[in-house]
């Protein structure tokens, strides 16, 4: 086993995590910017079309495998009953995230981050998730703030999610590096780490217990199985 040259993350449940996401919080929160709304629509009245938007419609194209788009829903969502907020749409994306789900550092991945930047391994991101990458960066960016992230891409901007490799081999092109050289950390046994197998990059399997729902299968590819950040610094201080 070689050191890599970069390894990259995943975002939720290897970096971040974000127990008790609730997208009322969020809209409630929204609520509060709202600049016209001539109409007279209420939370409920943008509740239950934000419901019915993503319940009959962009949970299929996720299902299959594409990603929809926080921006793309709030745009129909506002747009369709007259409502104008005071935000931009990136501030809104930042906004509804906060306040549905603050968010909380995994034990140990600073401690990560920081390994990586002092021993010049570089490093990214990838992760499936609804919000934009400049969404993902600022709230990395709060959590993590000496990262050294060359690129944070979030599925929403690039229409595939994992583990279909358009993801990867977009990473890998940015990266400059060929797959071999490279690792990819993630939760998710399908998603993380048999995507990042498919594309030529080595998987490693971050197994952790932390707000665990469910026990997962093991990936069926080769693998690194590690449960917490330090086992990972513990191996790569070795090679």
């Amino acid at each position: 086993m070689r050191k890599p040259k970069m390894i990259l993350f995943d975002h939720g449940h290897t970096l971040i995590y974000s127990p008790n996401f609730l997208p009322v919080r969020g809209t409630e929160e929204l609520m509060r910017h709202v600049r016209k709304n001539p109409y007279g629509h209420t939370l409920e009245d943008v509740r239950k079309l934000s419901e019915e938007l993503w319940t009959d419609h962009f949970e299929t194209a996720r299902r299959l495998g594409y990603e929809a788009r926080v921006q793309t829903s709030d745009r129909i969502v506002f747009e369709s009953l007259g409502i104008e907020l005071d935000l931009t749409p990136l501030e809104a994306e930042i906004v509804f995230w906060n306040a549905a789900s603050p968010g909380f550092l995994m034990p140990g991945a600073d401690r990560m981050i920081d390994y990586l930047n002092r021993t010049g391994i570089r490093s990214g991101v990838i992760s499936n998730l609804i919000f934009s990458g400049e969404a993902l960066a600022d709230r990395i960016g709060r959590f993590l703030p000496h990262h050294r992230f060359e690129f944070i891409l979030s599925s929403c901007d690039y229409y595939f999610r994992k583990p279909h490799r358009y993801m990867f081999d977009v990473a890998v092109a940015k990266a400059g590096l060929s797959p071999d050289e490279i690792w990819y950390c993630g939760d998710n046994p399908a998603f993380d780490a048999a995507g990042a197998h498919g594309a030529g990059i080595f998987p490693v399997w971050f197994d952790s217990d932390v707000d665990k729902k469910e026990e997962r299968p093991a990936p069926e590819c080769a693998h690194l199985h590690i449960r917490e950040w330090d086992e990972l610094i513990r191996l790569l201080e070795t090679l």
